[in-house]
């Protein structure tokens, strides 16, 4: 259930981040909903990703944890 949550979290921390890059010169004009769906692609694909790394690491720091 924590491992929902927290790719839930990132995916909307990436989302929030996306929206401070200009996608504008790299899309061509009148191609509105694919700006739209590239951004939700690159959100969730970030979001993903992000949300490995936290999981992945907090569970290294519980095992680091029981070998100490």
């Amino acid at each position: 259930m924590i491992n929902v949550i927290i790719y839930t979290i990132s995916i909307l921390v990436s989302t929030f981040a996306l929206t401070g890059i200009n996608f504008d010169p790299i899309i061509k004009k009148n191609h509105i909903w694919e700006a739209r769906i590239l951004a939700i692609i690159l959100a969730i694909s970030f979001g993903y990703l992000v949300g490995t790394f936290i999981i992945t690491f907090l569970e290294s720091s519980q095992i680091i944890k029981y070998c100490l």
